[in-house]
């Protein structure tokens, strides 16, 4: 069994699985939502933290990256166990398209799986529905857990999504509200300078250099001084 997983949260940036290929993509009527509950990574029971789940939405995108793991039925059972261990709060696994190029209509895989949850509290007991941005961002600044804390979460997530170049508005505007209740400032990523053929010195314009023998060395030296 191959199978492909769509990663539109910490995956993007963190798979924590062998992987034998990576691409960057989108699927089509979900949006990246806060509104699920972590108990168990980057919050508690008492303090939970948020973390991010889809929702429907139809003419929505979702960029993120799909995984594709083969093998041999060890590694693929190895990869799917870790990620039912770690999606646990995800009640759900959805079969979606994956497309690569922007605007159309044919999906470069289909049958891709994406953990997803059921947005309903009486049901879904780590979905905690939508909640003023203030009062998300307040949650997210102060939850913390055994593997580290929230407002961490969301700001690798945004810049995770700037380094694959599709940056989502709705990331962007909870964590930078994050950043006012804690009293921080974005740092914005640098741009790569690539040192293209035209900024590299050709031979033809380095001015050849004269070895001389040390006694005519050392008495140049002594001219200068």
């Amino acid at each position: 069994m191959v199978f492909w997983i769509f990663g539109y949260g910490s995956l993007v940036w963190n798979p924590g699985f062998e992987y034998h290929e990576k691409l960057i993509g989108y699927i089509k009527d979900y949006r990246r939502v806060f509104d699920l509950a972590c108990i168990d990574h980057r919050g508690t029971p008492e303090k939970p933290a948020r973390t991010c789940t889809l929702d429907e939405s139809k003419g929505a995108i979702c960029w993120g990256a799909a995984y594709c793991v083969r093998g041999g039925p060890e590694i693929e059972k190895k990869a799917m166990e870790y990620l039912e261990r770690r999606e646990c709060e995800y009640d759900s696994k959805t079969l979606v398209d994956f497309f690569t190029e922007e605007d159309s209509l044919h999906p470069a895989l289909t049958g891709v799986i994406v953990f997803t949850s059921t947005p309903d509290k009486e049901n879904n007991k780590y979905y905690l529905g939508p909640a003023p941005l203030e009062e998300m961002a307040r949650q997210i600044a102060t939850a913390s857990g055994p593997c580290g804390n929230n407002r961490e979460y969301i700001f690798k997530m945004e810049k995770a999504l700037h380094d694959i170049d599709h940056e989502d508005d709705y990331i962007i505007e909870l964590a930078n509200e994050v950043r006012k209740i804690l009293g921080i400032t974005r740092s914005v990523p640098k741009e790569k300078k690539l040192l293209g053929p035209s900024q590299i010195p050709l031979k033809s314009h380095i001015s050849p250099v004269k070895i001389l023998p040390l006694p005519e060395a050392i008495a140049a030296v002594a001219a200068d001084s």
